[in-house]
């Protein structure tokens, strides 16, 4: 079950966490709850939840530091601190462990890497970008897509229960719905269809005539199916061969030895 899977996975990295804050002594936050929740305060040269180089080059990026202060949509009830907290604080926040890989100077030097990823050389991350995916009316739709790569969208995951869900009626407003997918194939009932994320992500990387990648952890085999689900419903051939799937652990091994050391005791993310 995906709650199961969503829970151990939960409670490794809280625990990882606050072994790791304490341990190097990092200014943080836990909850009052059974299953501590840590959070980290920000300085201006050093973020418990980052590696140092990957934080370095985010402070010195207009853009990639702005998202430092996207307010985080959770309470803070419980917690024991003050003021003020940001989603990239949290030390199972998705969005910070790619921030963490992909703002790292060396990551994206490696030919392997770029090879894996299918980037070309010198490539930039673009962290929340608008696709401005087209619907019927002509429009744009107003989400947003974790990372462009060059030519690649990226979806991260980590401890999200889910790739949420939409109703029917919304998922049939996007032009290209019916041209990338067979609908009857989709993850569905008779309101909703599951996996809005992905359909979305696939269906920008259409429209844009880029490849698309979600990359999670090994310890989320019920994200695994649920990608599977998705990719099988794909009636475009091409777009299905530009779908693909990668988990951190297989990132891990063309990463920088600093930084897999880095994933490996805060994350618990091994190469392989």
């Amino acid at each position: 079950m995906s709650v199961l899977h969503v829970d151990l996975l939960r409670r490794e990295l809280s625990q990882r966490n606050v072994t790791f804050a304490q341990k190097h002594a990092l200014e943080h936050s836990c909850t009052l709850a059974e299953l501590p929740s840590v959070t980290y305060r920000a300085t201006e040269l050093h973020h418990g939840n980052f590696l140092p180089a990957s934080y370095k080059a985010i402070k010195a990026n207009g853009k990639w530091a702005a998202r430092l202060s996207n307010a985080s949509g959770q309470s803070t009830a419980g917690l024991h601190t003050e003021g003020r907290w940001t989603k990239l604080d949290a030390g199972t926040s998705s969005d910070a462990l790619l921030m963490n890989v992909f703002c790292c100077p060396a990551v994206l030097r490696c030919k392997t890497l770029q090879l894996l990823l299918e980037v070309g050389q010198g490539v930039k991350p673009e962290f929340g970008y608008r696709p401005r995916i087209p619907l019927m009316n002509g429009r744009g739709d107003r989400t947003e897509v974790d990372m462009r790569l060059g030519s690649l969208l990226v979806e991260a995951k980590l401890t999200e229960a889910d790739f949420q869900r939409a109703p029917r009626s919304a998922m049939c407003a996007y032009r290209d719905f019916g041209v990338v997918f067979e609908p009857d194939e989709l993850p569905q009932d008779q309101s909703w269809y599951f996996s809005y994320q992905l359909i979305r992500n696939v269906l920008a990387a259409y429209a844009l005539d880029c490849s698309f990648c979600l990359i999670t952890d090994a310890r989320r085999p019920d994200l695994v199916e649920m990608f599977c689900a998705v990719i099988r419903a794909i009636r475009n051939a091409d777009m299905r061969y530009r779908s693909k799937l990668l988990l951190w652990q297989e990132l891990s091994t063309h990463l920088p030895r600093s930084l897999r050391s880095f994933l490996s005791e805060k994350y618990g993310i091994e190469s392989v």
